[in-house]
């Protein structure tokens, strides 16, 4: 069923591609670009636009050609990326030497400090089963809801409806709930298809409506599996059923169905990188997490720095090991996310996003893609001058505390009997480096 599920999907990514790749044409008829001698369809005349928009348009594209001409184009050459490090290297340097010389002089004022911005604007995603987009995850939930209601309306409506029960409702342990009702349905037809009381289902009924008919995909999927809505007498009154019609599905038909729901899995996404290189005068700037790296809110931060003043308390009194285990459980529901620097010997930066539940090993894999040469032999010490070793790969980012920001410097293995490269990042790479 996996390997229909990814069928399924590379099936109808390759019918979006065909839909959006314009008409077709056959093999022995003239070009598009030839003169056809058919009648021109009606063109239907176009409006013309309000003096409101006209000004509006006029200025928009003024702006456009004032970027064009005032914003040159950053030079992401490595030589240029050298000599502007080395600058700013100099100008800290004598930022540093001034306010050493002055010392006691230093007047009273103290300068504004330099704003502080976001490192990253966001957390984002990939979902290569749908396409090559790079969106947030509340993005991501609506495209692929999109995505997955269209296809409820052909001949695999069925499996459709499967994952868009998995992938488009919330909860867990509700949504399980829902695919156990309706496996229970179809089952009981499937096992005893002569019995007609497994034919019906009362749309007043509790269990139905509480757990099967609020979740998305589920009124699709029985529609699939061969119910159609008719009304009844039940208990001298009328009422709204789901009869199942034989003549509509088959037993087989349920077999499939039951098998996709039971083993069908939501639409994953991947985290995205977000890569950024970064100049050190960026990154000192470039400080500032967004909300999505936390758990807490800035409300329960602040509560919790209030918990601390109890901390002592906590540490005087007998604790059982249940409670340490809840305490510690506590401090590692902090942050979900966490921004990892790579600093390289010519002091550029790369910067990237990863799940604090990740492993070490990921920001190896990470490090390696974005060198000239993937085959180069380094390893990575944190501020704490910690050497991270091949005996930390299978560690998680949280386990090593390198949450929710960290710097880690990249040093080149020397026992490897290789020549240090004159550049460390590909070209491809350099070019993200990010405009002031």
């Amino acid at each position: 069923m996996a390997e229909k599920i990814k069928s399924f999907f590379q099936k109808k990514i390759k019918d979006e591609k065909f839909k959006h790749a314009g008409k077709g044409q056959k093999l022995n008829e003239p070009s598009s670009s030839a003169p056809s001698s058919s009648k021109p369809a009606n063109i239907p005349k176009r409006h013309e636009p309000t003096e409101e928009a006209r000004v509006a348009g006029k200025a928009t594209l003024a702006r456009l050609e004032g970027q064009k001409t005032s914003a040159p184009k950053l030079n992401t050459s490595y030589a240029a990326i050298q000599a502007r490090v080395k600058k700013e290297l100099e100008q800290e340097k004598l930022a540093l030497e001034s306010e050493m010389a002055l010392g006691q002089e230093k007047t009273t004022k103290q300068e504004d400090p330099e704003p502080h911005i976001l490192a990253v604007s966001g957390v984002y995603y990939q979902c290569p089963m749908i396409s090559d987009e790079v969106l947030d995850k509340k993005k991501w939930f609506d495209r692929i809801e999109e995505f997955l209601t269209a296809q409820l309306v052909d001949d695999e409506a069925g499996l459709s409806a499967c994952l868009v029960i998995r992938s488009c409702n919330d909860g867990i342990e509700k949504i399980n709930t829902c695919v156990d009702t309706l496996c229970k349905y179809l089952d009981n037809i499937r096992n005893d298809p002569s019995e007609a009381k497994y034919w019906k289902i009362r749309m007043s009924n509790k269990i139905f409506q509480e757990k099967v008919k609020p979740f998305k995909g589920s009124m699709e999927l029985l529609k699939a599996a061969g119910f159609v809505p008719k009304v009844l007498m039940h208990q001298d009154k009328e009422e709204d059923f789901l009869v199942w019609d034989p003549d509509r599905s088959t037993v087989e038909n349920l077999t499939t169905l039951i098998d996709a729901l039971k083993s069908s899995e939501s639409v994953q996404l991947q985290l995205d990188r977000n890569v950024h290189v970064l100049l050190p005068s960026q990154a000192a700037v470039r400080s500032e997490l967004p909300s999505q790296f936390f758990v807490l809110s800035a409300e329960d931060i602040k509560r919790e720095q209030t918990e601390k003043s109890k901390a002592v308390e906590r540490s005087q009194m007998l604790m059982t090991q249940a409670m340490r285990e809840k305490l510690m459980k506590d401090k590692e529901r902090k942050y979900k996310f966490t921004l990892v620097r790579i600093r390289f010997p010519d002091n550029i930066i790369l910067q990237g996003t990863f799940a604090v539940s990740e492993n070490y090993q990921e920001v190896v894999q990470f490090v390696q893609q974005h060198l000239s040469n993937d085959k180069f032999p380094f390893y990575l010490i944190t501020a704490t001058r910690e050497k991270l070793t091949e005996a930390d790969f299978e560690k998680s980012l949280e386990t090593l505390n390198l949450v929710p920001a960290v710097v880690l410097t990249f040093f080149w293995d020397t026992n490897s009997n290789t020549e240090a490269p004159s550049q460390y990042l590909k070209e491809e790479t350099l070019n993200l480096l990010q405009s002031m």
